[in-house]
């Protein structure tokens, strides 16, 4: 909801808000957690359609993306990095 408010609340200057919702990124920490324990990875993979965690380029290119013209007109978004993970 803070991003809607934001997008609301600031649009009118100029300013957009928008939410980068990745799902496990295989960061160093990320991938000690997950990445390190295939038996404890296995059951949250089986729900992403992609069959894998995101890496983090994946997620910063989203962040580039959105600070770029090219999305000039992207405010107020909630844009997941899941592989598909809210889908299924």
């Amino acid at each position: 909801m803070a991003t809607r408010t934001l997008a609301l609340e600031l649009g009118e200057h100029g300013v957009r808000a928008n939410s980068i919702c990745p799902t496990i990124v295989l960061t160093d920490m990320g991938q000690k957690v997950w990445g390190d324990h295939p038996d404890k990875a296995a059951p949250m993979l089986a729900r992403i359609p992609s069959d894998r965690f995101a890496r983090p380029r994946e997620v910063s290119d989203v962040a580039v993306w959105l600070a770029s013209d090219a999305a000039s007109m992207v405010n107020g978004a909630e844009i997941p990095v899941d592989g598909g993970y809210l889908v299924s």
